[in-house]
């Protein structure tokens, strides 16, 4: 038995090592490992107690990393494949909402950086800035250059 402790916290804990974690995606990765049941659940809930897991460091992490390059749409999916709370999910949405046109119109800028000159190049862009999570309001000021420049 405290082998397989010992074994499956080292694995949480380079898991956790490399980037912040959910406890779900942790069960989830760590679940083959577990020989004895209910051996996991223990170690996480060390792992929580000690702040190791902490769900508000995980959605700061992803809203951080992916903000730049993608839209409130796609940052919530990967947020809610992680098995975070519902309520900060939404959260974590609402305060990237704020601010989607700026990151919208700089991922634009990036890729594209002049207007479209005809319609097949509109819709390129808006597939591609659509692609990223941006939603259509967002899409079609940024698209059409009325996004406040």
């Amino acid at each position: 038995m405290a082998t397989t402790i010992l074994s499956l916290t080292g694995r949480a804990l380079r898991l956790l090592s490399a980037r912040e974690h959910s406890r779900a995606e942790l069960v989830r990765k760590l679940t083959q490992f577990e020989e004895e049941p209910g051996a996991l659940a223990k170690v996480l809930d060390a792992l929580e107690a000690k702040d190791f897991i902490n769900e508000g460091r995980v959605v700061e992490s992803v809203v951080h990393r992916r903000a730049t390059k993608l839209g409130a749409s796609r940052i919530r999916q990967e947020l809610q494949a992680k098995g975070l709370e519902p309520e900060a999910v939404a959260e974590a949405v609402n305060r990237l909402r704020a601010s989607e046109v700026d990151r919208a119109h700089e991922v634009w800028r990036k890729k594209f950086g002049t207007l479209p000159a005809d319609a097949a190049e509109r819709a390129r862009q808006m597939r591609f800035l659509a692609s990223r999570g941006f939603g259509g309001d967002t899409i079609h000021k940024v698209v059409s250059g009325s996004d406040g420049e």
